[in-house]
C-alpha cells in the first residue's frame, strides 16, 4: 500500500498547548473554583484556562509563524490534564461548550493554522459511562465486555484494582477493544470530532492497543472523511511497525530529542561522533511517515530546566530541531525560555502579564527568526538530511535541487559555550 502523508505535514510546525494552563479568558465563565493564576502546578490543582482563552491568543500563536496547533485533550473529564475521558463527544464544561470549539477551529483555519486533537482511545475513566454502569450493576451490568474485568464488584477506589488500567491506575480503566461495540465507539468519536473540522489527532499510547486491524480501520475511517488528516502517535521506540503505509502518518520522534538530551544536557553527554550517528539514526533515509519532531511536552522536563541547561545549549538544540525533516512541535512556553521540571512542574500556567519582558529573552527572537527561516527555505522543509562529524564538532546539511543550508556547530572548549553558523551551501 502506498503511503499518502498529507502534503502538508511537511511544512508543519506545531505549537502544543496544555489547555488548563494556556490562558483563563473572562469571556466565559466556567462553574467551580480554581487556583490563582500564579499558582505552581500539582497532579490535581484546575487553573480554569478555556477555549475562549486560546481563541483570544490565536493571533499571538500565528504572530510567531507556527502553522499548526496540537491541543492537549479537551474533552470532558475530572483531571487537570484530561486524560481520564468521561464523555467524548462532550467539551469539558471548564474549557468551554462547543461553540466555542467550533469557533476556535474556524478562527484559527482563518489564520492559516490547523487543528489536531489529542485521542485518548486505549483507556477511559472511572466516570465513563459504562464502566460506571459497571461499578453500579456488576456482572448484570450489560457493558461487562466492553473492559478487561477479573472480579466483582469493582475494586474502583480500595484496595488492588481487579480489572485492567492503564499503568495499574485505578482511575484508567483499559477498554477491551475486541468488543465489536468498543471499536465502534471509539471510531464514532474519531468520526465525529473529525466532521467538525479537524485536521488530524495525536493518538495517546496507541501501542497499548496492540491491534493493527484497529488502527487500519482507524485510518480509513478519519481518511474517509478528510484525505488530509494527519494521524501521529505517541511512539516512544522503534516505529516501523506503524508506518507501513496503513496505520499512521508519523510518529512522535522521541529518539531525535534523546539523542540531543545525551549530547548537550547529560551530565556524561555522549560524544560528538555518537551524537551524530544517534542523530542520523533518527530520520532513516526512505522510511515511511512524516515525524513530529520534538524537544519538550507535556510529559517531559523543558529545556531550560534540564540538568547542563544554559542558553547556549537551549539555543542550539533549538536550532537542530529546525533543521530536522517533518514536522515540528514546539511546547507552549519555549519561544519564552519556560520552566519546568518533571510533571506536573512541566505544566504551568503562560504568564501573559510578564510576556513583554520575557519577549526580550535570548531564545524568543531566536525561534521567530527560525521559524521565518523554515518558512522561507525549502531545503530545510523538503531537503535531504546528512549529518556529518567534524574535527571541531558537527553539521548538518540539507539539500534540495540546487539549493541548501548547513549548520555548523563547533565543539566548545574549556567548558565555554556551544556556538553554531547557519550559512548557504555553495
Amino acid at each position: 500500500m502506498l503511503h499518502d502523508v498529507p502534503g502538508w505535514v511537511k511544512d508543519a510546525v506545531f505549537y502544543q498547548i496544555f489547555p488548563d494552563r494556556f490562558c483563563k479568558s473572562d469571556r466565559y465563565q466556567a462553574v467551580g473554583n480554581f487556583v490563582d493564576w500564579e499558582s505552581l502546578p500539582t497532579r490535581e490543582n484546575m487553573f480554569g484556562g478555556n477555549l475562549a482563552g486560546i481563541i483570544d491568543k490565536l493571533s499571538y500563536i500565528a504572530g510567531l509563524g507556527v502553522n499548526a496547533l496540537y491541543l492537549c485533550p479537551i474533552f470532558k473529564s475530572n483531571s487537570n490534564h484530561r486524560y481520564h475521558t468521561v464523555d467524548y463527544f462532550e467539551i469539558d464544561p471548564v474549557l468551554g461548550s462547543m461553540k466555542d470549539f467550533e469557533t476556535l477551529v474556524e478562527k484559527a483555519h482563518s489564520l492559516g493554522l490547523r487543528v489536531i486533537l489529542d485521542g485518548v482511545f486505549n483507556h477511559c475513566s472511572r466516570g465513563f459511562f459504562q464502566f460506571n454502569s459497571v461499578m453500579e450493576l456488576g456482572k448484570n451490568s450489560p457493558y461487562t465486555d466492553w473492559f478487561h474485568i477479573h472480579g466483582y464488584p469493582l475494586n474502583a477506589y480500595s484496595g488492588k484494582p481487579n480489572y485492567e488500567c492503564w499503568w495499574n491506575l485505578p482511575a484508567l480503566p483499559k477498554f477491551n477493544t475486541s468488543t465489536p461495540a468498543v471499536r465502534n465507539f471509539l471510531f464514532s468519536v474519531a468520526e465525529f470530532w473529525t466532521k467538525k473540522g479537524i485536521d488530524g489527532w495525536r493518538l495517546d499510547v496507541p501501542n497499548e492497543i496492540d491491534d493493527d486491524s484497529f488502527w487500519q480501520e482507524f485510518r480509513r475511517r478519519v481518511k474517509k472523511i478528510n484525505p488530509h488528516a494527519y494521524i501521529v502517535g505517541e511512539i516512544w521506540d522503534e516505529p516501523s511497525r506503524w508506518l507501513r503505509g496503513d496505520q499512521f502518518d508519523g510518529v512522535m520522534n522521541y529518539p531525535f530529542r534523546r539523542a540531543v538530551l545525551k549530547y548537550l544536557f547529560d551530565k556524561e553527554p555522549c560524544s560528538c561522533l555518537e551524537f551524530c550517528e544517534k542523530l542520523q539514526n533518527a530520520f532513516p533515509e526512505g522510511r515511511f511517515g512524516a515525524s513530529m519532531n520534538l524537544l519538550g511536552s507535556h510529559d517531559t522536563t523543558r529545556l531550560v530546566s534540564q540538568p547542563c541547561s544554559d542558553w547556549s545549549r537551549v539555543r542550539l538544540a533549538l536550532a537542530i530541531l529546525f533543521f530536522t525533516p517533518g514536522a515540528l512541535c514546539l511546547y507552549y512556553g519555549d519561544e519564552i525560555g519556560m520552566e519546568g521540571g518533571k510533571d506536573p512542574d512541566n505544566r504551568r500556567s503562560f504568564p501573559w502579564k510578564n510576556l513583554k519582558k520575557l519577549q526580550k529573552s535570548p531564545i524568543y527572537g531566536f525561534i521567530c527568526e527560525m521559524l521565518e527561516l523554515r518558512r522561507k527555505t525549502p531545503s530545510l522543509r523538503k531537503g535531504s538530511f546528512q549529518v556529518v562529524p567534524r574535527f571541531d564538532g558537527f553539521s548538518i546539511l540539507r539539500k534540495f535541487g540546487k539549493s541548501g543550508l548547513e549548520l555548523r556547530a563547533f565543539t566548545p572548549k574549556n567548558n565555554d559555550s556551544f556556538d553554531f553558523l547557519i550559512s548557504k551551501i555553495r
